[in-house]
């Protein structure tokens, strides 16, 4: 399998690097892995790629990145030359879906199609109104219904930010809630990935005495904010929007949930100062435990690069293409260093690379199954056998 990555300001200069490689290289690639700002025209790069006999698949971002290249606002996408009788591509609306019996009807078309699937699934986060899409029902609904040792990578959709309206799409289809999955007959190209944060813990375990839904109000009985904002050696002033909060705080001292298997990152999003409560990305039910975390270093950077080649020299394996799911709070949190892990990756698998900035990751732990992850780098090889 050849891939290629091409990035552009706009479908024009897509074209054109499209036009270029076909007829320099002679790479005619079969499908698109397409990552793609909300302010682009995507039904002009769809119409391109269309027009070329290639499928697609994809998500619009919260940045984009390729080989040694990181944008925001633009277009990033890996081309291959994959057989079509090696993969196939399944949309999926869920307005009007209950979303459990969606994830559990794909699945199944996977085992259809292929014998021994692999999945690479893109999913919406927040519709135009506001309703946010359960990327852990869905990801632990197809992992449960297809097995652990299934490889499953992906990300949920961004919006470069905005929360106000994520997109996932295909050759033919596009929606604002859903997802669309590109299942691979793991027989014929192998995968190889894991999704890994790098944040540290730090103090003593602590419970969530109350909670609901993705609010948190107390922590050991005490009010959730106060006790966050006292650990941290921080404060907030009332009339401060919730971007600051994510952007000077949040992100960098992210949660750790405490389930089966290990430990998940879990990011304040909003605060209340009427109740003292936190809004997380995405629940920690009450009665579960929590820690808070060391602020971000370059040990975390190392920590991913490390796994990856550890991973690589153990399994013996190599890659014709790399792709990387990558959370919004680390670009914001790790600034610069985000850009080391993501070329670092590509360096290390020496594949052509592309990926964007998500709002919640898909991908196996390093030391356990767990599939649905936050403020995560999740990235996968892909090998043809």
């Amino acid at each position: 399998m050849i891939s290629k990555s091409i990035s552009g300001r706009n479908p024009e200069e897509i074209k054109s690097a499209l036009d270029k490689i076909r007829s320099d290289e002679g790479f005619v690639p079969t499908l698109a892995v397409v990552f793609i700002s909300v302010k682009q025209d995507r039904e002009a790069i769809i119409r391109i790629l269309k027009a070329e006999n290639i499928d697609v698949i994809g998500a619009t971002s919260s940045g984009e990145f390729i080989n040694d290249h990181q944008s925001e606002g633009e277009i990033a996408m890996l081309l291959m030359d994959i057989k079509p009788e090696y993969y196939s591509i399944l949309f999926c609306d869920t307005k009007n879906k209950d979303l459990v019996q969606a994830a559990k009807e794909a699945t199944d078309f996977a085992f259809s199609k292929f014998k021994n699937p692999a999945f690479i699934l893109c999913s919406s986060c927040i519709s135009i109104s506001g309703v946010v899409l359960d990327g852990q029902a869905l990801i632990h609904t197809i992992h449960k219904r297809a097995g652990k040792r299934v490889p499953i990578f992906g990300g949920m959709a961004g919006d470069d930010g905005t929360m106000a309206g994520t997109f996932v799409f295909s050759n033919n289809e596009s929606s604002d809630m859903g997802f669309v999955m590109l299942i691979i007959d793991n027989h014929k190209i192998e995968l190889h990935g894991t999704a890994i944060s790098g944040w540290k813990p730090a103090g003593k375990v602590r419970t969530v005495t109350k909670a609901k839904d993705a609010w948190i109000y107390s922590i050991d009985d005490q009010p959730a904010l106060d006790m966050y904002l006292r650990y941290l050696g921080q404060s907030l002033n009332t009339g401060e929007d919730r971007s600051i909060f994510r952007e000077d705080i949040s992100f960098f001292y992210p949660f750790l949930s405490f389930g089966a298997g290990e430990p998940q990152l879990r990011t304040p999003l909003e605060v209340n100062h009427e109740n003292n409560s936190i809004k997380l990305d995405f629940a920690i039910p009450e009665g579960k435990q929590l820690q808070f975390t060391l602020p971000p270093d370059f040990d975390i950077v190392e920590t991913v690069l490390e796994s990856a080649d550890n991973l690589k020299k153990n399994q013996q394996a190599g890659a014709d293409a790399l792709l990387i799911f990558s959370c919004l709070g680390r670009r914001w949190a790790l600034g610069p260093m985000v850009e080391e892990e993501n070329n670092g990756l590509h360096k290390i698998w020496k594949a052509p690379m592309a990926g964007f900035f998500s709002y919640g990751e898909f991908g196996k732990g390093v030391n356990s199954d767990d599939t649905f992850h936050s403020t995560t780098c999740s990235w996968v090889a892909l090998k043809e056998k």
